[in-house]
């Protein structure tokens, strides 16, 4: 891997996703070209083509690289519910963290469909734990993902009250209520 000669120094990946990643979250995701991307750099745009083969593969890798900035709780064998409120407010927090490319990847949702994810595989763990059967696994974590997604979509556009502190109160209300339909699976 070459330096550039105003760089001084090899384009890595990791740089390329970080800075990919910075400049989508401050000028929304179709904003985001392979020339800013390069401007910012600080390298020829021809550059970025040998890490990456067009802007729709830098969207996905930003998709990946942002998936897997969020928390997982980890199989610590504490109880399913306390797994699922850690996991429920490590996706809520990295929605904030990263609101232009959540909404984004809910735009397009061909994007996260891989099941394979390890936010998929966590909630599928989860939700093992809580009872729900191997059968109602896609189902029951399709309808938490809407009902969460509801309410970060509700919180983005405005819907709730602006008040960070009110909206953790709402969210942990939300999260109550997922732990308490759950609980029938294990009953």
């Amino acid at each position: 891997m070459a330096a550039s000669a105003r760089r001084g120094t090899p384009l890595t990946i990791e740089e390329i996703s970080t800075t990919a990643l910075r400049l989508a979250e401050e000028n929304g995701v179709e904003a985001l070209s392979m020339r800013r991307l390069a401007a910012e750099l600080r390298v020829n745009p021809m550059s970025l083509y040998h890490h990456v083969d067009n802007k729709e593969a830098l969207i996905r890798m930003l998709c990946t690289a942002a998936q897997q900035r969020i928390e997982l709780p980890a199989d610590d064998g504490a109880p399913w519910q306390d797994q699922l409120r850690r996991l429920a407010v490590a996706y809520h927090q990295h929605t904030r963290a990263y609101p232009a490319m959540w909404t984004y990847l809910h735009r397009h949702p061909e994007i996260i469909s891989d099941r394979e994810h390890a936010l998929w595989q966590a909630l599928y763990r989860i939700l093992r734990l809580a009872g729900v059967p191997e059968s109602e696994l896609r189902r029951t974590s399709d309808v938490l993902h809407a009902f969460v997604t509801g309410f970060v979509m509700a919180e983005t556009q405005g819907h709730l009250p602006d008040d960070p502190e009110e909206i953790e109160r709402d969210f942990d209300v939300a999260i109550r209520l997922i732990i308490h339909g759950l609980t029938g699976f294990s009953s």
